[in-house]
């Protein structure tokens, strides 16, 4: 028992720290590749629609991973996936061109979604759900972290514009090895009707854990929207650079705080109470900052404590999601997560694009703060009854 316990700490941190590399690379290549094309004179509707790639490419590769999951177990699918980021990371060097650096972050969203589903799915059935969590709060923390360093790389250009992309692919390789020292595993079989394939399983897993994929949708609508066209809005506003760069970090900042600290709560009082006063606290917060953008401060705080509230959103979400479904569902429900975090994190930039476009009489926080207060309405209206129900076979 003692080994196993130990062997399951080991199995988790391996998990943990996979995830904050690959955070680490998203949030490296974001920027990074936005300020090459800038410095090469590429258009900036062309430099957007590039960053779409990843998104994309999570799309994709959505509706065919759960089968080769369930058939292989979590190992190869994770390796498979780290292998896709590593390569495609190595590779990028080799020729700049827009369009192959299109396609090589399509097989970065491949490989991050096919790793993050593998180890989401693994932590979300083998946690003891008393303290699940506070797991994939550690989780959601680990990559955040991750997300947040990465940008620091992008100094590195100044040496030569290959060495950030050498030195994350590097590190890739690194975390990735430590996956050969766990054992595979599968997730738990499919009963009865369920195991048809097509529909039915999707259909099931929607019926029982919906209003839990509120949760990743926002985020990635959140992370998106805000880093993609607040930066727009505040310099039409006369925001300084350097300040729209600490308000966008003292956001990401405020959910790293906070990110176990509601995992826990949430497996105290319930995820769905967490999630109901977060999006209300945050359609608040940002209606307020709606009103006090004459100072850059008074903004940068209401983003921070925004960020203490929403900034969970995804861990809360997955936790949620597994409260709602049964055990041998999950990752159906984990794959559907996936899906509506990149539906999220598209639509963000789209709908908050036409709002700068066509709206100019309101603030551009008054949609992010419509959208969560329309999320605590769901979920105060929908979630009260939300328990998770046997499957019938």
């Amino acid at each position: 028992m003692t080994y196993f316990t130990d062997y399951s700490r080991k199995r988790f941190a391996i998990l943990v720290l996979i995830v904050s590399i690959s955070g680490f690379s998203q949030g490296m290549l974001l920027p990074l590749i936005s300020i090459i094309f800038e410095r090469d004179g590429v258009s900036s509707a062309l430099n957007g629609l590039n960053a779409t790639g990843l998104y994309i490419g999570t799309l994709l590769i959505s509706p065919f991973i759960e089968q080769p999951l369930r058939k292989w177990g979590y190992k190869p699918i994770i390796l498979i996936g780290g292998a896709f980021v590593f390569v495609s990371l190595i590779v990028f060097p080799l020729w700049k061109s827009v369009t192959f650096w299109f396609i090589l972050r399509l097989l970065i969203g491949v490989g991050d979604h096919a790793l993050h589903y593998a180890t989401q799915t693994w932590i979300t059935s083998t946690t003891d759900h008393k303290s699940l969590g506070k797991g994939m709060a550690i989780y959601g923390l680990s990559f955040s972290m991750g997300f947040a360093v990465g940008p620091l790389m992008v100094r590195l250009i100044q040496i030569a514009e290959a060495t950030p992309f050498i030195v994350s692919s590097i590190l890739c390789l690194l975390a990735w090895s430590f996956v050969f020292l766990l054992r595979n595993e599968k997730p738990e079989r499919l009963t009865g009707d369920m195991n048809a394939r097509g529909w039915n399983r999707y259909k099931s897993a929607i019926l029982f854990g919906w209003i839990a994929f509120l949760g990743p949708f926002v985020y990635g609508f959140l992370e998106s929207s805000l880093n993609a066209l607040f930066p727009v809005y505040a310099l039409r506003k006369g925001f300084e650079v350097d300040m729209i760069l600490i308000i966008l970090s003292v956001f990401t900042f405020g959910g790293i705080l906070t990110q176990v600290p509601l995992g826990a709560l949430g497996d105290k009082i319930g995820r769905r109470y967490v999630l109901m006063t977060g999006s209300f606290g945050g359609a608040i917060l940002f209606a307020i900052a709606s009103f006090l953008e004459h100072s850059q401060m008074a903004v940068a705080i209401a983003f921070f404590c925004a960020g203490t509230l929403v900034g969970s959103m995804f861990s809360l979400g997955i936790t949620y999601m597994a409260d709602l479904t049964p055990k041998e569902l999950l990752p159906t429900g984990n794959l559907l997560c996936g899906i509506a975090l990149s539906i999220g994190s598209l639509t963000g930039p789209f709908l908050g694009g036409i709002y700068l476009e066509f709206v100019k009489d309101y603030s551009f926080l008054l949609l992010v703060a419509l959208l969560l207060f329309t999320v605590a309405l769901v979920l105060f209206v929908f979630g009260r009854h939300k328990n998770k129900r046997p499957l019938t076979v």
